[in-house]
Formats: structure tokens, sequence, C-alpha cells
């Protein structure tokens, strides 16, 4: 199984672009460590901290229906409720999944999932 980088995405509302053509199709990639830092040398990022969210995902959006680029114009654009959906869908698809082991109690032998984080164990360290 190949390793995932883009995800398809589909907007609640869309964008509307210029002509009044609606976008609501898109591609997201998974963010990298620059696409994260970055930004936080743009000026507008210095002034208003909440502009981080319009770079950052003008950063990883890669196909927005069939528009040629998207620059931070057309994410200043979207709908307040399409925002927060690729908000939302950024932090669902880089966020780390914690694995879980399928084990059973040795002495009632009943069955369960455990969450491993291999994070907690190095914060103790």
């Amino acid at each position: 199984m190949a390793f995932k980088t883009e995800y398809e995405f589909e907007l609640p509302r869309g964008y509307v672009d210029e002509n009044g053509t609606l976008h609501k199709r898109g591609v997201m990639r998974l963010a990298t460590a620059a696409d994260e830092i970055l930004p936080m040398r743009d000026q507008r990022v210095q002034q208003n901290p909440g502009y981080l969210t319009i770079i950052l995902l003008t950063r990883v959006i890669t196909k927005l229906g069939d528009l040629r680029a998207i620059d931070t114009r057309v994410v200043e654009k979207l709908f307040t409720a399409d925002l927060a959906f690729l908000q939302n869908f950024y932090r669902q698809i880089n966020e780390m999944e914690v694995p879980t082991v399928h084990t059973s109690c040795p002495k009632c032998e009943h069955e369960f999932d455990v969450e491993v984080s291999f994070l907690d164990e190095m914060a103790g360290a």
C-alpha cells in the first residue's frame, strides 16, 4: 500500500470565482514542516496571527475546481463554513493517528484495544 500524501475534499458551500463559477471539489496535500514554519516570517502573520491559517491553506491546497492557482485572495474569499471545513480537514489529515493494540486481560480474559502512545514515554524520560 502506497503512502498517501494527497486527499480529495468537497467544500460544503464552495468558492465562487469572479465569473460566478462555483468550485467545490479540491485536493489537499499533507503539510510539511516548512508549510508551518515559513509563513511565520510573513509580515501579515506577524501583524495578525490569525492570518497563518490563510497562508497555510494556500500552501497545502493543490487543487480547487478548475482554478489555475490557489492564492491568499482565493482563501480569503471562502465562505466561513468552507474555511472551518478546511481547517478541520487539515487537522484531520495531518494529525498523527495513535496506534492501538488489541489485547486481553490475563485474569478475566476480557478483550479490548489499548492506545499506544510513544510520545508519553518520551515525555517522562
